[in-house]
């Protein structure tokens, strides 16, 4: 019988009760407060990645659901590194995902020539996307703003920085698909 993911958890509980005083562990093994600026930070990297995942089951595009699975991916790298405070996470973000990202959004642009203002969420699949796209604008203002009182690495700053282009790129790649792309002058 194949091992499902539920058998490696049956002796592990979800509930801790460790979280009750307001704290919560970080994978690097301290504790910090709830609302902790890295908690924020890596909190919203996993709404993100939530988004990402109720996009994939509204988006059409192989190319635009295998992509998104590989952002997934990232973010998952991403939040282990922005949970990693006492010591480096062992799959950081490396400059080569960013350059990755720059050669991915260039190929769509030259699939998709951007005339003017796009109107979001043309289609269901890329209205997932625009709001996987703000989420990802907002999860790098909150690295920024934790950059400000404890090391983040560049690559992952930048990473994020490029993310939110990709992701807008990847929901008008799914608009033209549908024949639906939209600009406004």
């Amino acid at each position: 019988m194949a091992a499902c993911p539920e058998m490696y958890f049956n002796s592990v509980s979800i509930v801790t009760k460790t979280g009750d005083d307001g704290t919560t562990g970080l994978w690097s093994g301290e504790r910090v407060d709830k609302d902790d600026p890295r908690l924020e930070a890596y909190g919203t990297i996993d709404e993100l990645s939530s988004y990402l995942g109720a996009a994939r089951h509204l988006c059409m595009e192989d190319e635009v659901l295998y992509a998104i699975e590989e952002v997934q991916r990232a973010l998952f790298r991403v939040a282990g590194e922005l949970a990693s405070a006492a010591m480096p996470f062992d799959k950081p973000i490396v400059e080569e995902d960013s350059i990755l990202l720059e050669k991915m959004i260039s190929e769509m642009e030259e699939k998709v020539v951007l005339t003017g203002f796009v109107m979001p969420g043309m289609t269901p699949g890329s209205a997932a996307l625009d709001i996987a796209r703000t989420v990802a604008r907002r999860a790098e203002r909150r690295i920024i703003a934790l950059s400000r009182q404890a090391h983040v690495g560049y690559p992952l700053r930048r990473y994020m920085n490029r993310l939110s282009d990709y992701l807008f790129m990847l929901a008008r790649v799914e608009e033209k698909a549908a024949g639906k792309v939209k600009f406004y002058s």
